[in-house]
C-alpha cells in the first residue's frame, strides 16, 4: 500500500484548520510559507535528523590546510583521511578538535599526515582546517558525513517539503501553532497546539534515531594486596 503525503498546499490548510482559521487570501499562502522556513530552522537546531545526513569527499592538496564543505552545510558529523583505492582503500579517523586546541598547537603550519581537525561553523559556509596540513608524500582524500541544511520554499506551493512522510505529522502541528502564534483572535490555542508540536516531535526524533545494536561490556578491576 503506497503512503499518500500532502503536498504543501494541503499541509497549509490543515495547519490553518487545527489553528481555528481559513486560509483565504494570499498573503495567507505567503505567512505560511515563512512560518515553514523557519520551522525547518527550528529543526536543525533542536539536533540531528537522519534523513539530513550526505557523505562526500574533499581531495585534499599538499600544503594547503582549509577546505570549504558543499552549500547548506550545517556541521560535519563525521571524518576520516582516506588513502589508496579500489581493495587497498584505508581510512583512518580523524579527530575533530576544539578552536582552543586548535589554537594551542605550537607549530600550525606543521606538514604531515592529517590526524586533527578544526571545523568553523560561519555565517556563509562550513570550513575545516586540517593538522597536520596535508604533505606531498601520499594522495589525501578527506571523506565526511555532514548534515545539511533542509530546503526552504522561496516561491510556489507546487512542491513537497524536503521532509519524509513520518514527519509530515510533525510538520503540520509544527506550522499550527507557529500560524497561531501571528493571530491574536486564536491566542487561546497556541499552548495547547504547543503541546501537540512537542510531542509529535518526540515522537518522529524517536523513530528517526540510530538503531545500531551497543553493547556495553563491563569492565573489572582486581586489587590484591600483600599480607
Amino acid at each position: 500500500m503506497a503512503v499518500v503525503t500532502p503536498d504543501l498546499p494541503e499541509i497549509f490548510e490543515e495547519a490553518f484548520e487545527r489553528a481555528g482559521l481559513e486560509m483565504r487570501t494570499g498573503y495567507d499562502l505567503k505567512t505560511a510559507r515563512r512560518s515553514l522556513n523557519l520551522l525547518t530552522l527550528e529543526w536543525q537546531n533542536r539536533g540531528l535528523n537522519l534523513w539530513t545526513i550526505e557523505p562526500g569527499t574533499i581531495a585534499l592538496s599538499s600544503g594547503t590546510a582549509t577546505y570549504s564543505f558543499p552549500t547548506g552545510t550545517i556541521d560535519v558529523i563525521e571524518m576520516s583521511l582516506r588513502t589508496g583505492s579500489g581493495t587497498n582503500q584505508i581510512d583512518t579517523n580523524v579527530e575533530r578538535i576544539s578552536v582552543s586546541t586548535y589554537s594551542q598547537q605550537t607549530n600550525k603550519n606543521t606538514t604531515g599526515r592529517p590526524v586533527q581537525a578544526f571545523i568553523r561553523r560561519l555565517a556563509t559556509e562550513t570550513t575545516v582546517t586540517l593538522w597536520p596540513v596535508p604533505d606531498s608524500t601520499d594522495s589525501y582524500t578527506l571523506a565526511y558525513y555532514r548534515l545539511r541544511g533542509m530546503d526552504s520554499i522561496s516561491s510556489g506551493v507546487s512542491g513537497t517539503a524536503d521532509v519524509p512522510p513520518r514527519f509530515v505529522p510533525c510538520l503540520v502541528s509544527g506550522l499550527a501553532y507557529y500560524i497561531a502564534m501571528k493571530k491574536p483572535e486564536v491566542n487561546d490555542r497556541v499552548s495547547a497546539l504547543k503541546q501537540e508540536y512537542e510531542f509529535q516531535f518526540e515522537l518522529a526524533a524517536g523513530e528517526d534515531r540510530d538503531t545500531s545494536s551497543i553493547r556495553f561490556i563491563p569492565f573489572s578491576t582486581f586489587y590484591t594486596s600483600g599480607v
